[in-house]
């Protein structure tokens, strides 16, 4: 059966940290997971902001790791957001791009997978394969696996992963409170509907006229680990927020209006962003404090990141190179916070490179559960034991993958980074970029003429991973 699982009896001792409760010391730990959307790797005051306000979340950093390479595993979001919750690279499922809800015409699939053939996009050279319409049947997500190892499991937020038959509901979560298969949604404020999404968003009824969208997820997630505070819960926060449309309270934008950026008043998209941050910052607090009054702390794994880099044009990512839909750093790379008081210690550091593949493997290892072996094969690997004491990862290789042309300017590309070196494929034109990030973080200079033997092997690697993955190529 899909997403059976077994208790496993390796790292018996990971789940007896001392409680704040009466809770029996054998419990699995909670997990909750902070997914912020189009956060950019320089967003939090943590990460180096001085304009973004985020004292919750820099709080949680203090009290746990943070990764200074943590990498999404697609510069846009349904593909990052198949990965966290397969563990599998993007290609694997056929989900390359993001995928297109029914209300704006997408198609549908019966079993989610990609229709035959290729399409054209525009005035575009390139013809690009077509995309998945869901996350296919025959993957199983986290909340499967944590499920049948007795977990109550919440997806609240944004899903972008389908539509009828394929919300969060049908995979593995007891409890969706606004997943469907909208990127974004019809509106911050609350009923969260617009002429074009008279509905709204699904587990989130109109309630209390022009709340916040943030604000309401956060009610959901205090309401769901209220009422699952005597057995292990996995509760996946997806926030809407940092997405367009640009939308906030007006209190908040008119105090960022008036906080100086760059020596000047910032522009009104920035001053809007800025106040979605703090917004989605408050409603971190809120749920790291229920957490807290429930006695939960010491017993809950929780993780903060973000989908995929910034918004090119709402924020900046400098000194990285790119944004949201480029194979870049400023693309790709994301904030990673991860706390379990006891097991990961305090205001630690990883340089480790991590991907959004990452997270699955590592949550089943915290939780001791492991897949069965009939379901698919993980690409991920668990980081467990690096952050509980900084032991050492198998050094392996990076991919992405994104056959399609973005409306951000990006075009189909490849890229793959082993260590320090790091080489990006463009397939129109037939262009290779080679760049040393431990020498130039910022993509600034080429060296695939400078270092040809670095650019092939790099190259060799990324033919291999295209071929054992199914990836399917433009042309």
């Amino acid at each position: 059966m899909r997403g059976s699982t077994c208790l496993l009896l390796l790292l018996a001792g990971a789940c007896s940290a001392p409680q704040k409760t009466n809770t029996a010391p054998e419990r699995p730990p909670n997990i909750v997971i902070f997914l912020v959307d189009d956060l950019g790797w320089r967003d939090l005051g943590c990460t180096g902001s001085e304009f973004y306000e985020t004292p919750h979340i820099d709080s949680l950093a203090a009290s746990g790791l943070r990764s200074t390479a943590a990498y999404a595993a697609c510069a846009v979001c349904s593909p990052s957001r198949a990965a966290l919750q397969t563990g599998r690279h993007p290609t694997r499922s056929g989900i390359t791009d993001w995928i297109r809800p029914v209300l704006w015409g997408g198609p549908v699939t019966a079993d989610g997978r990609a229709p035959e053939g290729f399409e054209t996009m525009g005035e575009h050279p390139l013809e690009v394969p077509r995309n998945a319409t869901a996350l296919p049947r025959e993957e199983t997500t986290i909340a499967e696996y944590l499920a049948e190892a007795g977990y109550a499991t919440a997806h609240i937020g944004k899903w972008h992963l389908g539509a009828a038959g394929f919300t969060p509901l049908d995979r593995g979560y007891d409890l969706n409170a606004g997943g469907c298969d909208l990127g974004q949604p019809p509106s911050y404020f609350d009923p969260f509907t617009s002429a074009r999404a008279p509905d709204g968003l699904p587990g989130l009824p109109a309630r209390e006229t022009g709340q916040y969208l943030t604000a309401r997820e956060a009610d959901a997630a205090q309401a769901f680990m209220s009422a699952n505070r005597e057995r292990p819960f996995f509760l996946h926060l997806a926030s809407y927020a940092v997405h367009t449309p640009l939308q906030a309270p007006a209190e908040l934008v008119a105090r960022y209006r008036a906080k100086p950026l760059d020596g000047k008043s910032p522009p009104k998209n920035r001053a809007t962003y800025a106040a979605m941050v703090e917004c989605v910052d408050h409603a971190v607090g809120r749920v790291l404090d229920t957490i807290d009054d429930l006695g939960l702390r010491d017993n809950t794994v929780v993780i903060f990141t973000s989908d995929n880099g910034g918004h090119g044009s709402i924020t900046d990512n400098r000194p990285l190179r790119g944004a949201k839909g480029w194979p870049y750093e400023g693309g790709v790379r994301v904030p990673l916070i991860v706390r379990w008081p006891g097991r990961i210690p305090p205001a630690s550091l990883s340089s480790v490179p991590f991907s959004s593949i990452d997270i699955l493997p590592t949550l089943l290892s915290v939780a001791t559960v492991a897949p069965d072996p009939d379901t698919p094969d993980l690409d991920g690997i668990s980081f467990f034991d690096h952050w509980q004491s900084a032991a050492e990862t198998a050094p392996r290789p990076l991919f992405w993958h994104y056959p399609h042309y973005h409306g951000s300017g990006s075009r189909p590309n490849s890229a793959v980074r082993d260590g320090p070196w790091k080489l990006i494929r463009w397939y129109e034109g037939g262009s290779e970029e080679l760049f040393h990030l431990g020498q130039d973080p910022g993509e600034t200079t080429n060296l695939s003429n400078a270092a040809p033997q670095q650019a092939q092997r790099l190259g060799q690697l990324l033919d291999g991973f295209l071929r054992d993955t199914g990836a399917r190529l433009p042309r």
